[in-house]
């Protein structure tokens, strides 16, 4: 089953992307910094406001993926505060300076919330070896369902060919995670790029909105172009 995923920003947007026919939502704040951690208000309202998954960001700053012990230490709270929300959906990312995956963080966070729904985000565009990366994350396949990739490149334009290898790795193994193409996609390419790379999960950030811009809400045009080309 092909699902679309759309970013959000809070309640209304929420609600607009469900009803424009979105399967999934990432709940975001300050996407001018890549995307962080939403505020507890805004996570509440928005899971109660819509009847789709909604993953969450959990990111406590934009400016590397190796985090420090009190950086984790703030994504635990935040993750804590999701899960007392009523949540167990979250978009997370930690990799070692050396562009390896933090196993560390990732298997203590699966310790301390053992119902945890995992998207590992583009922190897996900046690893060494996308390939080594994907087998260190299937380990974790029962938390980690999905990895939000533009192969390794800028967009997924440049990324199709990796990207398309990263699709039929993960359709190779047994229930392994989702690879989830993100990142310069668009209504005029998502066809040729699905051609290509064949995924079965797609994420739209800024192109679904009207101007292409996150202080703008979604076309409804856009959405329905991107609707028709994948179903």
């Amino acid at each position: 089953m092909k699902v679309l995923e759309l970013i959000v920003q809070n309640k209304q947007e929420a609600m607009e992307a469900e009803k424009l026919g979105a399967h999934r939502l990432e709940l975001v704040s300050a996407m001018k910094e890549g995307g962080l951690t939403p505020s507890y208000g805004t996570i509440k309202q928005v899971i109660e406001s819509v009847n789709i998954p909604v993953q969450i960001m959990v990111r406590p700053h934009s400016y590397h993926f190796s985090y420090t012990k009190d950086d984790f230490n703030v994504i635990c709270e935040d993750i804590d505060m999701i899960t007392k929300l009523g949540s167990n959906r979250i978009v997370f990312g930690a990799i070692h300076k050396d562009g390896t995956v933090n196993e560390e963080m990732l298997s203590e966070i699966i310790v301390k919330f053992p119902t945890i729904d995992i998207t590992f985000h583009r922190a897996f565009d900046e690893v060494v070896s996308q390939e080594a990366a994907y087998y260190t994350l299937l380990k974790y396949k029962q938390h980690v369902k999905r990895i939000l990739t533009s192969g390794g490149e800028s967009n997924c334009v440049k990324g199709k060919d990796k990207l398309a290898k990263l699709v039929k790795l993960s359709h190779d193994q047994d229930d392994g995670p989702i690879i989830m193409p993100g990142s310069g996609l668009s209504p005029d390419n998502i066809a040729y790029i699905h051609e290509t790379v064949n995924a079965e999960q797609y994420h739209f950030g800024s192109a679904v909105r009207i101007e292409s811009s996150f202080a703008n809400g979604f076309s409804k045009d856009a959405v329905d172009q991107v609707l028709n080309n994948l179903f």
